[in-house]
């Protein structure tokens, strides 16, 4: 199988890169320079053209890693978000309408679309309600793709991704965490502590993302990606400073940022009907990040 991965040098790409080349022809694309690695397409920073890959080379998939991934960004600077997040997916279908129209499009969504849930754990037919730039603009992906489908039979599925973590990750509440334990005697930190998230090892996305595409009907379908489970922030502050030997204060002051919903736990009754079982826990996931970041 061909599989083209946009963005494979960021985060969730560069992990979901690595863990597709072990069974497939992967193809690697990113604004960054290759450095010899083959095959490999790059990407023009400022309006890229997609079209290129699609004319050269016929995939069976294509797995849109790109796009910005910050709340607090999108916030200050939403046309930026909008023309990643937004734009740019659809450039992207419109070169496989064109091109490759037998590709598989997956696209990365989030968990941001929505918003503040009515309920728990959140299942994909919950009502959408997001409350940030960058949730707004996952959920206009997420439209783009149905209009896709619907319109051109473009196969097409949004991965509603919550909280991913793991090696390579310089930025989000582990990294901020391991900074401030590391130069601080006592740290703040936004919010009460009982917010809760549902985390999920990146190795563990990148598992569910393969189930996905070998399951998943590719008709404009949404499909959660975590691990069904939730801690709370004081918890996982806590496992943090235990792994790193920190004895300082802990302060959470009470302020909510915008777009930052409250609790968060998904349903994942799809990925799991598919054969999805967590490979890592997140005391051994804390401990592995841990040891990383402490040798950068």
């Amino acid at each position: 199988m061909n599989i083209l991965i946009i963005g494979s040098k960021g985060f969730i790409g560069s992990h979901t890169f690595n863990y597709f080349s072990k069974k497939h022809q992967v193809f690697g694309c990113d604004i960054i320079e290759g450095k010899g690695e083959e095959p490999y397409f790059l990407l023009a920073a400022n309006n890229p053209d997609f079209s290129e890959f699609f004319k050269q080379k016929q995939f069976d998939v294509c797995i849109n890693c790109s796009g910005a991934a910050s709340v607090p960004e999108s916030v200050i600077n939403p046309i930026s978000d909008f023309h990643l997040n937004v734009v740019n997916v659809f450039k992207i279908l419109d070169a496989i309408r064109e091109y490759n129209p037998e590709c598989k499009f997956l696209n990365l969504s989030s968990a941001s679309v929505y918003g503040k849930p009515e309920k728990l754990p959140i299942n994909e037919d919950q009502k959408l309600n997001p409350i940030s730039p960058y949730g707004y603009h996952k959920l206009l992906a997420e439209n783009i793709c149905k209009e896709f489908y619907q319109l051109y039979k473009i196969q097409t599925c949004s991965a509603r991704i919550f909280s991913a973590y793991g090696i390579g990750l310089k930025k989000q509440i582990f990294w901020d965490l391991f900074i401030k334990m590391k130069t601080q005697n006592a740290i703040e930190l936004f919010g009460t502590g009982e917010e809760t998230r549902d985390f999920i090892h990146v190795n563990d996305l990148a598992i569910q993302l393969g189930l996905i595409i070998q399951n998943a009907p590719f008709k404009a379908d949404k499909i959660n990606i975590a691990n069904g489970k939730q801690n709370s922030l004081k918890e996982i502050v806590t496992i943090f400073a235990k792994a790193m030997e920190f004895e300082g204060a802990i302060i959470f002051n009470g302020q909510n940022r915008i777009g930052d919903p409250k609790n968060w736990i998904a349903d994942i009754s799809i990925i799991q009907k598919m054969g999805y079982q967590k490979s890592i826990c997140i005391e051994e996931g804390i401990k592995e990040y841990i040891n990383w970041v402490t040798n950068q």
